[in-house]
């Protein structure tokens, strides 16, 4: 499905303790003359503190202001707080309106009004204590577009990018001692389809190589430490292979990214969290960008976390909210061609 052409992104504020207002007022400090307009949607008070004033800031009552809004302010779609956030002190009364804003968000992505959604850092445990049932971000996003049309395998798939490399898991937020068991040949195998959907789709890659990493040291080496690479990975790689996919693997994770091993595909397929996140965030920690593959709106994120020890002392930096910002802009773009 191609969206409807639209001039803006949508931003969410994310925690209103954390970092998210700090970065989101950096980043429309330092944006480019390339950067793509944005709205954000979130908290006035809150955003004004962060940006440095009242008169920095415009609420909108459509996005269609919010373009001609923006050299002079930030405009933003103003669903309050129910009181005041403090940085550094998370409340779990702030979690119905961080609900409210990526809600809102989703709603103007879905109907065209906005070209990509691109969320600030939110804080799971925080939405915990409200009732919040979603593992994170990603899963909260395919719930929300379940009913959308999409046109192929769909996701949520968490991408994350950095340079010349980007990795897909499988596995997200699950401890060690239960991916294994989650690592069944039909979720191999939607990774890789989502995958390799998005590489075309999403980034204009024509054939993408894909990597798909083992999950045992040495993937396995031959079966003497671990038999997931022949009972459960190698399969869903043999079946897309049939397909016409482009697939190498199962590798050894240790030798697979550095940056000859790098030239050799277009993302690699990680079984588990730290196996995709660490390689990222070695070789870009400033810069990294979480992308949601496998739905019908784009959505980025910044790759890092709320920051809560850092958060209203002027020192978080906006490299990864900038990144994930020309991200969403040019993953809308590719799927508007």
């Amino acid at each position: 499905m191609k969206p409807a052409s639209a001039s803006l992104l949508a931003l969410t504020l994310g925690d209103p303790s954390g970092i998210g207002p700090e970065i989101i007022a950096k980043a429309w400090q330092q944006r480019s003359p390339n950067s793509k307009p944005f709205v954000v949607v979130g908290d006035f008070a809150t955003l004004a503190a962060a940006v440095g004033g009242d008169a920095l800031v415009r609420r909108v009552d459509g996005v269609e202001q919010a373009a001609t809004v923006f050299p002079d302010a930030i405009p933003l779609v103003d669903l309050p707080l129910a009181e005041a956030a403090r940085p550094g002190q998370p409340s779990a009364h702030a979690a119905p309106a961080i609900i409210a804003w990526i809600e809102r968000a989703v709603e103007l992505a879905l109907e065209g009004q906005v070209s990509a959604v691109v969320t600030a850092p939110i804080a799971k445990a925080t939405l915990y204590a409200a009732g919040f049932s979603f593992p994170g971000h990603t899963e909260f996003l395919g719930k929300l577009t379940e009913r959308a049309p999409f046109v192929g395998v769909r996701g949520p798939v968490m991408m994350l990018a950095a340079k010349d490399l980007r990795t897909t898991l499988v596995t997200v937020h699950s401890p060690l001692t239960q991916v294994s068991a989650q690592l069944t040949t039909q979720a191999i195998t939607r990774a890789i389809t989502v995958t390799a959907q998005a590489l075309k789709h999403d980034f204009g890659i024509a054939n993408p190589r894909i990597a798909v990493a083992g999950l045992n040291p040495h993937a396995g080496e031959g079966g003497t430490i671990g038999r997931e690479e022949f009972e459960t990975i190698t399969p869903a790689i043999t079946a897309l292979r049939a397909q016409g996919l482009n697939l190498t693997g199962p590798h050894s994770s240790d030798s697979l990214f550095h940056a000859e091993a790098r030239s050799r595909f277009d993302a690699v397929v990680c079984m588990y969290h730290d196996q995709a996140l660490i390689p990222v965030k070695m070789l870009d920690f400033w810069g990294g960008v979480n992308i949601t593959l496998g739905l019908p709106i784009v959505r980025t994120s910044p790759d890092h976390g709320t920051a809560f020890d850092i958060a209203g002392q002027g020192l978080a930096r906006p490299d990864s909210l900038l990144a994930a910002i020309d991200a969403a802009r040019d993953i809308a773009a590719c799927r508007a061609r």
